[in-house]
């Protein structure tokens, strides 16, 4: 039996790191986890229960509801991809909204939220076979994760797609909005004091602004056949 390794897929938003993760994972029969989503689903249900807005969350509410909330990875109704679900129902489709972007960070910058993320995170890959990827994740959830990658590319290549991937959803918004959310995420993101958004030392560094899914594809691929044939 071929031996089962974590492999972890870093960077800013919209490099990419979601739909590389997922081609990879489906390639290699491993276990897709987007971290991103369960810190989108959360921010969710903190919205939905007015617990955030912008520039107020109530800390104390949220952290007392850690405990309290149910959040996985289940097969969605209508396809066999893997759903984040929030107390037992998919929010897959309700966590990508601009409202959802602009306050996820804020969140995710809270210690015990990081913490009560990184538990369950370990949970998900204690068998191996995983790959997640998000923004810390070969730094401080899997340190000793067998093959890291952190994506790159401008921030005008980064909101160029996200924009495109978000006016299908909502015609009213702008590329100005999505503009100033992707670099708002990246200066919080950076400069947040628990598990900040970096590098690890050992990941391979790949820059997505001009390269194909295949392309960039292939090259990770590359990597992963290498790092397998060594284990052998």
């Amino acid at each position: 039996m071929a031996k089962k390794i974590i492999i972890t897929i870093d960077g800013t938003s919209s490099t990419g790191k979601s739909t590389l993760a997922k081609r990879i994972a489906k390639k290699l029969g491993y276990l897709y986890i987007d971290s991103g989503a369960m810190y989108r689903a959360l921010t969710y249900y903190a919205i939905s229960n007015n617990i955030i807005s912008k520039g107020f969350i109530n800390k104390e509410v949220l952290i007392n509801d850690l405990s309290k909330l149910e959040i996985d990875f289940r097969k969605g109704s209508l396809s066999e991809c893997l759903e984040i679900h929030l107390d037992g129902l998919s929010v897959e489709n309700k966590i990508r909204s601009l409202k959802v972007s602009d306050l996820v960070s804020q969140l995710a910058a809270i210690d015990e939220v990081r913490t009560h993320m990184v538990k369950i995170q370990h949970s998900l890959g204690q068998n191996k076979g995983v790959v997640m990827d998000g923004r810390d994740i070969g730094t401080v959830v899997f340190p000793k994760a067998e093959l890291k990658f952190f994506l790159e590319a401008s921030a005008e290549t980064r909101a160029k797609r996200r924009f495109d991937e978000l006016k299908i959803i909502d015609k009213e918004i702008s590329y100005e909005e999505v503009f100033k959310n992707i670099n708002l995420r990246d200066f919080q993101d950076i400069n947040r004091s628990n598990s900040p958004l970096k590098k690890a030392s050992d990941a391979v560094l790949i820059n997505t602004e001009n390269l194909s899914l295949v392309e960039l594809e292939n090259e990770i691929s590359n990597h992963i056949s290498l790092v397998l044939s060594n284990s052998l």
